[in-house]
């Protein structure tokens, strides 16, 4: 299986409160596997406040819904051994 590295990584981002706030990431090839995306070192699962999608197969997406100021924190993508933050 070929090393899956990232193309394009995440920006930081100033977003309102209450606002839905969007990440992006893409990676080299399609359907990576090992893929985590964490906010603040937590875990993101896909739930109604974060929405964790793949577009065109290689863009990994993360949008938190209605942010708060709890929210405020690093957002950190990972695939295999490679990692963004914003």
């Amino acid at each position: 299986e070929p090393d899956v590295t990232i193309v394009s990584g995440l920006k930081d981002t100033v977003v309102a409160e209450g606002d839905d706030v969007t990440f992006r990431c893409q990676v080299s090839h399609e359907n990576a596997r090992d893929v985590e995306w964490k906010l603040q070192d937590v875990a993101l699962q896909n739930n109604e406040m974060n929405e964790i999608s793949v577009e065109k197969g290689r863009i990994h997406t993360l949008t938190l819904r209605k942010v708060t100021e709890q929210d405020i924190g690093t957002v950190t993508f990972r695939v295999g051994p490679h990692t963004s933050t914003a």
